[in-house]
């Protein structure tokens, strides 16, 4: 029988995904799960992103422009403009989610065994791409102490080998929440110019930043645009996760005009996900008012819950809509696990993403678990009583009753 290739043996599992089995067998026993492992957001989809899909006058599905529709990058670049960050269409290109952003980047800016330097934890998937690309992780801890901050600056600067290409962020991140500050970000430009690296940023969040804390986008920052590549999505902005589209932002004619030949490649992005995508940017700025009301009284309340179970803590996120937190059990994977084979209370569970695999570094995130906050306040409520029980019979954490 032949073999798989080696690459296809190191590409990890998702960890937010990978307890789905466990869950649809529990569903079959009619336990009711409370899904706070996945960013699915229960919002609604604005009516006029559906409305322009399904009002769409197509007699033929054409392909589109590999770079994406070209009245749709014009208007997108309006958007960013409204954020202060100057781009034209031409810096634009729309791709397939914000996933194909990242797989652009990472084949554009490294070359086979280059480095990149991510702060752990991270949005598990960039552990994927880089595998696929052939691109060496190489993680600098934050940690829950702190609030996941940036890390010092010397922890980067003691990674920084020949090898080394860039730098990777997520801001507001995921799945920690935490917002970077300016001088954070001001920082890291510094360390960005010194050793002639790109910095990658992921900032499909930036609509959901709390407690009157400001947004920095790295193109924000001046002098930057030969190094820095903004990834994006619309599947958190307008809550429209199954239509996959995202963006691929850059300066540097150099960079988008190699990234347009893997665009070329895969021939173009999805048609109709475009129109509505082209037409969601006309949702009114009150939809956005009443979505970031309804995550801060989420986000409020499920991380004051947690900080109130014996043994838990949490730190409180300044964006988008994750948190982590620290759990008293020797192992969250198993946990996790046990929540949905063994347990339940009142017919139901909670269902979580253990930590551990947001992070490169093995070992790190052992009792951490990530949750959305995705669901109602009356959903998030049963779902802590049910992790509040879970904790107290559960026979490894040394706050049970075991």
């Amino acid at each position: 029988m032949p073999k798989i290739s080696i690459k296809a043996q190191q590409m990890p599992a998702s960890p937010i995904r990978k307890l789905v089995p466990f869950a649809d067998a529990a569903k079959k026993r009619g336990v009711k799960i409370y899904h706070l492992n996945i960013g699915q957001p229960d919002i609604e989809t604005p009516a006029v992103m559906l409305n322009a899909i399904k009002n769409a006058d197509i007699k033929v599905l054409e392909y589109s422009n590999s770079a994406g529709i070209e009245s749709y990058r014009k208007k997108l670049a309006g958007y960013y403009q409204s954020y202060k960050i100057n781009v034209e269409a031409a810096d634009i290109l729309i791709t397939t989610g914000g996933s194909e952003a990242l797989q652009f980047a990472f084949n554009t800016c490294f070359n086979a065994g280059d480095e990149v330097i991510i702060s752990e934890p991270f949005y598990a998937n960039y552990n994927g791409f880089a595998v696929a690309s052939n691109v060496i992780v190489k993680p600098v801890v934050s940690t829950i102490e702190s609030g996941f901050a940036l890390p010092p600056i010397s922890d980067f600067e003691k990674l920084i080998t020949p090898k080394t290409k860039g730098i990777l962020i997520c801001n507001p991140g995921n799945p920690t929440g935490y917002l970077y500050s300016r001088a954070e970000l001001e920082a890291l430009k510094e360390l960005v110019l010194k050793h002639d690296l790109f910095l990658l940023s992921d900032e499909v969040y930036r609509e959901f930043c709390y407690d009157g804390k400001e947004y920095v986008s790295v193109m924000h920052l001046s002098g930057l645009d030969n190094n820095v590549i903004l990834l994006d999505s619309i599947s958190k902005r307008y809550s429209a996760c199954g239509a996959r589209i995202g963006a691929f932002i850059t300066k540097n004619k150099e960079v988008i005009g190699a990234a347009l030949k893997f665009a070329q490649a895969r021939l173009s992005p999805p048609t109709f996900e475009q129109i509505g995508a082209e037409a969601a940017l006309d949702t009114p700025a009150s939809y956005f008012t009443e979505v970031k009301k309804e995550y801060t009284e989420r986000r409020d309340f499920l991380v004051n819950e947690l900080n109130t179970i014996k043994g838990v803590y949490c730190p409180m996120p300044g964006g988008a809509f994750y948190c982590i937190a620290k759990l008293p059990v020797e192992d969250a994977d198993v946990f996790c696990e046990w929540l949905l084979k063994e347990f339940s209370f009142e017919g139901g569970t909670v269902m979580m993403a253990p930590a551990s695999g947001f992070y490169a570094t093995v070992g790190k995130g052992k009792n951490e678990v990530r949750l959305a906050y995705v669901l109602k306040k009356e959903e998030l409520a049963k779902a802590m009583v049910c992790l509040r029980e879970a904790l107290k019979v559960y026979p490894h954490t040394k706050y049970s009753r075991a």
